[in-house]
């Protein structure tokens, strides 16, 4: 009877354990993008800031955010918020199709500024949402709309539906921190200079270095990085064992450039992307022309020698939460 006994009684523990059991969690839905020290944002070049890369359904998305827009015939400076699916994301007999919205949160009353929701594909040829949640750079920053408190602003976007779905066509291929002293905000030089561009594979890959106590390294596709040969495409990454904690990245403000040995004109990319455990690379496919960079006139190639400049700023850091 001892036996029968521990035997039910291992039942009623089964059961137990079987209701009791936690939910299923519920799939993200949405991504709440949110900067403090927007007022330092204000003060750096005109452009596109990149969030980290986050994943939702599956995908890998991040958003652009452009504090200085302009419309044409317009002298009032625009918020302007994009959507971007990682190109790592969409395999090109791929669409992606996501109705969605943006948000800018209202901090102090809760009446937050929604945008209609969208629908959009995306697909190789078409990774950006194009430019979306345009309001006047001075709404934001009244005092009565709540936008912008203590120097901090919050965006997000909220995924309503996303499907995935195979096409007949054939394709070929943030959070910025208040400046904490001067010293972060100053750039740090690399340049690497290259004997024989003839004999670099694709990619070929710089030595190492350290730039803002950070390890890095270039990349270089001399033919392009979707191989058409028109094009070459230049990289910067931060080696993974510096990523210090996966819900970490750095806002990070690159200037990578081709130095001209003759004429002084170098040619030149800038960008300001948040690097992260789940986006360690960020560049340009179309960096330059291989026809410009073979142009004897523009100095860029000299017999087979060549220099990249990389020149990179840390000027910002975030944490996922």
């Amino acid at each position: 009877s001892c036996v029968t006994g521990a035997s039910s009684h291992s039942k009623k523990e089964q059961v137990q354990k079987a209701v009791e059991a936690p939910p299923s969690p519920v799939e993200q839905t949405t991504f709440k993008w949110t900067i403090d020290g927007f007022s330092s944002l204000l003060d750096l070049d005109k452009g596109w800031t990149i969030s980290r890369v986050f994943e939702i359904s599956g995908l890998r998305w991040y958003l652009r955010l452009n504090p200085r827009d302009t419309k044409s015939g317009d002298q009032n400076e625009y918020v302007s918020l994009r959507l971007q699916l990682s190109p790592a994301s969409v395999r090109s007999d791929t669409v992606v199709e996501a109705t969605y919205k943006f948000f800018i949160y209202d901090q102090l009353y809760g009446k937050h500024h929604e945008q209609p929701q969208v629908c959009h594909n995306f697909q190789t040829t078409s990774t950006s949402s194009g430019t979306s949640c345009m309001i006047p750079l001075a709404t934001l920053k009244e005092k009565s709309s709540g936008f912008l408190v203590e120097n901090s602003c919050a965006f997000g976007v909220e995924f309503i539906k996303v499907t995935a779905a195979q096409t007949n066509d054939a394709t070929e291929k943030l959070f910025v921190q208040k400046k904490v002293n001067k010293i972060s905000s100053i750039p740090e030089v690399y340049t690497w200079d290259i004997d024989d561009f003839f004999a670099l594979k694709s990619p070929s890959h710089s030595p190492d270095f350290e730039l803002h106590g950070h390890k890095w390294f270039i990349s270089i596709h001399p033919s392009g990085f979707d191989k058409n040969g028109n094009f070459i495409s230049v990289f910067l990454t931060m080696k993974v064992t510096d990523i210090l904690h996966e819900n970490s990245a750095n806002l990070v403000e690159l200037d990578i450039r081709i130095k001209s040995q003759g004429s002084g004109k170098d040619n030149g990319q800038k960008g300001r992307c948040e690097f992260s455990k789940n986006a360690t690379s960020w560049g340009w496919d179309k960096f330059i022309l291989l026809e410009d960079f073979k142009d004897c006139s523009n100095g860029y190639l000299v017999k087979t020698k060549c220099c990249i400049e990389a020149k990179v700023a840390v000027i910002g850091a975030s944490k996922m939460e």
